[in-house]
């Protein structure tokens, strides 16, 4: 190993000593997150522009710098599955009614699906009033040979129904889909968990000896499995740190340069999704300072791994510890928003591609367009793996379905990273706002369950 490479690795374990530091003095999680956000982008740069022209010195530094930053999400990620579980069976044994199972489950859904056609109107709106235009793109050799790569992947993605899609959420094999080894994977789990807990909550009816044991035992399990998540969640500043370092010191500065237009949009398009999310929040009577500044942490996250599967775990514990979410809509919500109705990937991102395609295709915007592009990507929302390239799947099935090449989501490779780190954000903040609506329609509703019963007693 080179000596600079010693060096910056030294510069490296230093911020993560500072960060060490500040936990002992007890400084909330939040700040750290924060601090750990903005020395990773401060190192990040340095490393870029210290040693842009000396790869060797750069493999060698992030080598060791992903060491932290890969084994932090691998910690988040093998936590997912029995997390979506174990709160799943959880869940169900804590709602009263099996009917209740309803109306949470169609709420959060269908908040998320608003929501994600309201971000495919303001991808479709900014991306006209941009002018953005396919035809000007201009593809290098890695760009043609991701095009290549996705001109085979679209097959097996755009042929796959609507029907097919809703079988593909029953899982056949739920030790397969614990592995995480589908696209659908986290919904096949999470149905499985729901079924489970229906069986173990009809059991506790039948039998209250069986049910205090099943209860006893899900309470203990998912105990020792929320303490696992808070040891994981501590090392989110460091993790941040790693995460940001590699982000920033591998970004390509002239790529982003060249697609300006393009990257400038779509921070606008997310950045107004943010703004109709804080208006949903401001009417259910959430201060959004407050609001920000509980769930800042998480976002941080998002935004760094480009990962709402990911983050998952942080999204429930924000739910139920900073906001007072009832643990059920917590654990649905968050699941729910890792794969159906993503705002900022199945929702604003191929909205602008299509109507960049639409010019070079001879295809005119008008109300026609715009319908047909709403309703297939709201069907096309169900799935979309919650993962960094979640975007380009969302591409993969609305492009095909509206008759349009999948060549731009390759041009735009380069810069993907930049935007996904927004988008995901996004993707989680919606998914929050879905629980926090779900929430008040499901207390609002046992009011007026309540009002009713007292109304028929008197």
């Amino acid at each position: 190993m080179t000596l600079a490479a010693i060096f910056n690795l030294l510069i490296f374990v230093a911020i993560l000593i500072f960060l060490y530091q500040l936990n002992k003095n007890d400084i909330a999680l939040s700040r750290r997150v924060f601090l750990g956000l903005a020395g990773g982008i401060i190192f990040g740069f340095f490393l870029q522009f210290a040693y842009s022209g000396s790869e060797l010195i750069m493999q060698q530094t992030l080598e060791w710098t992903d060491v932290v930053a890969n084994a932090y999400v691998n910690l988040l990620r093998m936590i997912i599955m029995p997390l979506i579980l174990i709160t799943m069976i959880a869940a169900v044994l804590r709602v009263e009614e099996i009917k209740s199972l309803g109306k949470i489950g169609g709420s959060v859904v269908g908040t998320l699906l608003v929501t994600t056609v309201i971000a495919a109107v303001v991808g479709t709106v900014i991306a006209t009033i941009f002018d953005l235009n396919a035809g000007e793109l201009v593809g290098g050799a890695r760009e043609l040979a991701k095009a290549e790569e996705l001109e085979i992947r679209k097959g097996g993605v755009a042929d796959l129904s609507l029907a097919q899609l809703l079988v593909s959420f029953v899982p056949r094999n739920i030790f397969a889909d614990l592995t995480d080894a589908r696209d659908t994977s986290i919904i096949g789990v999470v149905v499985f968990g729901l079924i489970f807990g229906v069986a173990a909550l009809l059991v506790c009816e039948e039998d209250s000896e069986h049910g205090q044991r099943i209860r006893n035992f899900v309470d203990t399990t998912q105990t020792v499995i929320m303490k696992l998540v808070k040891i994981v969640i501590a090392l989110t500043p460091y993790g941040i740190v790693a995460l940001m370092t590699g982000v920033i010191a591998t970004s390509n500065g002239q790529a982003i340069l060249d697609l300006i237009g393009f990257v400038v949009a779509s921070y606008v398009a997310i950045l107004i999704m943010f703004a109709i999310h804080a208006l949903i929040i401001m009417l259910l009577g959430i201060g959004l300072k407050t609001y920000f500044q509980k769930i800042w942490p998480v976002l941080t996250f998002a935004f760094a791994t480009r990962s709402s599967a990911a983050t998952i775990p942080l999204t429930i514990r924000a739910q139920i510890e900073e906001l007072d979410i009832p643990a059920p809509i917590a654990n649905i919500s968050a699941s729910f928003g890792a794969t159906i109705g993503q705002n900022g990937c199945a929702g604003i991102y191929p909205a602008m591609l299509a109507v960049m395609v639409a010019p070079t295709m001879g295809v005119e915007i008008d109300a026609g367009f715009i319908i047909s592009l709403l309703v297939i990507i709201a069907i096309g929302s169900f799935g979309i793996a919650g993962v960094g390239g979640g975007a380009t799947n969302a591409a993969l099935l609305v492009l095909p379905a509206m008759g349009f090449p999948v060549t731009i989501a390759a041009l735009l490779i380069s810069i993907e990273p930049l935007i996904d780190m927004a988008r995901s954000a996004l993707n989680v903040n919606g998914a929050i706002t879905a629980g926090l609506v779900t929430s008040r329609i499901v207390s609002h509703r046992g009011i007026e369950n309540k009002v009713e019963l007292q109304k028929q007693s008197l």
